[in-house]
């Protein structure tokens, strides 16, 4: 098969097109400098042959985004549909990247892949309008949630904690917040497994199984880097108010992954251990 992946030089693209590789799949890798997701007559051309298109593209500046919501709008929203038409012009799979910022983070069980949308940044309802656009155009696509990512292609948790912790000798990680700490190569497997195994359109979540705090994921990065002695204090949200608000609560149900046929991630406790030689270099 002949694939397309967008966003492919960024952490999650940049696996999507390695594991391709390794399968020995036919990819047309697109970084942001190749192809301008917001332009409609530039992704049918980018996707004109494909069988499956992967979009890993996006505006992920969490932050920026509360002031930026237009820009972060054209990328998640814009570009999604774009790609949705594009490969639906030219009879290709999508598999559209979205998050777990869709959801209003105030459950207190993993939240189901037909839960109930309530977006409450801006990323979140720029992300939520891309998979509205996705599932509106009618493309037979698979939209695969993930969230707590982390990869050796760039920057993300587990770098800065050991960086600053290195730095500093002293760390104030939130307790409060609860999610799945999950590496892109895990996602990436996920992503050519679905499209090999033609599990039906609809949405799926990308994450490891189990659960921690961004406390107890900093706790296992700095034991990974040798830096136990970094003192690590927790601190709640409120405490470490940021520009946007982040889910409390951010497990997401991999339950519908067995139902056709693809195995779901590992703990996310084990596979950070063997993830973390090549993330943290």
């Amino acid at each position: 098969m002949r694939w397309v992946v967008t966003g492919a030089t960024g952490m999650l693209g940049t696996d999507v097109v390695a594991a391709l590789r390794e399968r020995g799949e036919d990819v047309a890798p697109l970084g942001r400098a190749d192809l301008d997701v917001t332009d409609l007559a530039a992704c049918r051309r980018a996707a004109a042959g494909a069988d499956v298109v992967v979009n890993c593209a996006a505006h992920t500046a969490v932050d920026a985004a509360e002031t930026e919501e237009a820009a972060a709008f054209a990328v998640n929203a814009v570009g999604a549909r774009n790609l949705a038409l594009a490969a639906a012009g030219a009879g290709a799979r999508l598999v559209h990247v979205s998050t777990d910022y869709v959801f209003d983070g105030d459950a207190t069980e993993p939240y189901a892949p037909d839960a109930p949308q309530a977006p409450r940044s801006a990323y979140g309802r720029t992300k939520a309008a891309g998979e509205w656009a996705v599932a509106a155009s009618g493309t037979d696509a698979l939209v695969l949630r993930t969230a707590w990512l982390y990869g050796e292609h760039g920057a993300c948790f587990p770098k800065t904690m050991a960086r600053v912790g290195a730095e500093r000798g002293a760390l104030s990680v939130v307790d409060d917040q609860v999610g799945q700490p999950t590496w892109t190569r895990d996602v990436a497997r996920l992503a050519l497994d679905l499209v090999a195994a033609g599990a039906p359109a609809g949405a799926y979540h990308a994450v490891s199984a189990g659960r921690c705090s961004w406390f107890g994921f900093a706790a296992a990065v700095l034991a990974s880097a040798g830096l136990e002695r970094v003192s690590l204090e927790p601190v709640t949200s409120a405490e470490f108010v940021r520009p946007a608000p982040r889910p409390a609560f951010s497990v997401l149900d991999t339950s519908n992954l067995a139902a056709v046929g693809v195995q779901p991630v590992g703990d996310w406790r084990e596979r950070w251990e063997v993830a973390a030689a090549a993330v943290l270099g």
